[in-house]
């Protein structure tokens, strides 16, 4: 368990990418703090991390709001006495063309995807710094890097920001010892792509030279590898998880 004795907070975790990733940490050791707005699937969640033999801790709440922020480092550290790992994951799509987006939905869009990720680390850095030691993981998108079919103008300029912000972050961060980095992932199967068609899903994969959709757990496999000290002289980058699809 390459990540045994550590503990982290991942937001964003009550279901699909998130939750692949609470599992995995988990898996090899990690204790979690675990975060969303369902009460009912974190306690879910709690119940099969804790049926492995890691402890986990919930922390209900929209990211968007500076408090959640705030209680989840608070909670990490007294459960735990340290933060080790923050995985930044919470956030939502759109596919509302321009020209048909509110500035409603703008401001709801960077509110989560950014301004959340933003106030988490902010929350937690005061600890890491403390520590002289941390490692945080940001979890952006291919749509960050190129125009996408399946995503808003908002979600990929949302996500870019975050790619900026794991940049910046990792080059001020790195005098402290805390790595900053970030994993951009193509096409996923997650809850959310039961809605595809059998057609819009073989358009998909027509564009991806690897031929399929990745799932959950490729994700969560380069968190575990940017969380462990396997990638320890990694920092300010963003890997994508995609399938070869929109290399650059």
């Amino acid at each position: 368990m390459i990540l045994k004795g550590k503990a982290a907070i991942i937001t964003g975790s009550s279901r699909g990418i998130g939750r692949q990733i609470a599992l995995e940490l988990s898996k090899q050791g990690a204790d979690v703090i675990i975060n969303g707005n369902k009460m009912e699937l974190l306690e879910e969640l709690k119940s099969e991390i804790e049926a492995k033999g890691t402890r986990c801790g919930i922390v209900q709440g929209d990211i968007s709001v500076y408090e959640t922020s705030e209680k989840l480092a608070r909670t990490c550290m007294d459960m735990f006495g340290k933060i080790d790992i923050l995985v930044n994951n919470a956030g939502i799509n759109s596919r509302t063309p321009f020209l048909e987006l509110s500035a409603e939905e703008w401001d709801k869009m960077l509110g989560i995807n950014l301004t959340g990720t933003f106030y988490a680390c902010k929350c937690v850095m005061p600890y890491m710094v403390a520590q002289n030691s941390g490692n945080i993981i940001n979890i952006s998108s291919t749509a960050s890097k190129t125009a996408h079919p399946t995503a808003s103008i908002c979600y990929g300029a949302s996500k870019a920001a975050v790619n900026s912000l794991t940049q910046k972050l990792a080059y001020d961060m790195a005098v402290y010892n805390i790595r900053v980095n970030g994993v951009c992932p193509g096409p996923i199967l997650t809850d959310m792509s039961e809605q595809w068609t059998k057609e819009y899903r073989k358009k998909v994969e027509d564009k991806i030279p690897l031929g399929h959709v990745g799932e959950a757990k490729n994700v969560a496999d380069t968190v575990v590898f940017l969380a462990s000290d396997m990638s320890a002289f990694i920092t300010g980058e963003t890997i994508n998880v995609n399938g070869g699809s929109y290399m650059n």
